[in-house]
Formats: structure tokens, C-alpha cells, sequence
């Protein structure tokens, strides 16, 4: 028996609103743990890739800064 099979004599309801109620309750912790890693890596990743550019920033602005002195 398949799933088509199963629902097929239920009301829209069952199939659209009680059944994803029902999956959320049930795996919502595993959900709701998963996206706060997906989140979470996704924040380090671009607070690291911010703190890179800045350091390049200042080292490209200071190195600059030091050979045009050498220049005079």
C-alpha cells in the first residue's frame, strides 16, 4: 500500500495542515537544531571572511602608507 493510496480517501486538511503540524512536533527539536547550526556556521563564516578583508584593509593602507614615505 502506498502513501498515495493512504491519503487518497482523507480530506485536504489531513494531508495539507495536520499531517506537517504533526511532523513539526515531532522532529521540530532536530529542525530547530539543525538551522541553528546551519545559522550558526554560516555568522562565523562571514565574520571571518570580514575580519580577513579588514586586516588586509589596514596592512594594504599602513604598507602603503610606509612606501610612499621611503619615496621623499
Amino acid at each position: 500500500m502506498a502513501v498515495r493510496e493512504i491519503f487518497a480517501g482523507m480530506p485536504w486538511w489531513v494531508k495539507w495542515i495536520a499531517v506537517p503540524v504533526i511532523a513539526l512536533v515531532v522532529f521540530g527539536g532536530l529542525i530547530t537544531s539543525l538551522l541553528s547550526l546551519v545559522f550558526g556556521l554560516l555568522f562565523k563564516v562571514l565574520v571571518f571572511v570580514a575580519l580577513v578583508a579588514g586586516l588586509v584593509f589596514v596592512v594594504r593602507k599602513f604598507t602603503s602608507t610606509s612606501t610612499s614615505r621611503s619615496d621623499w
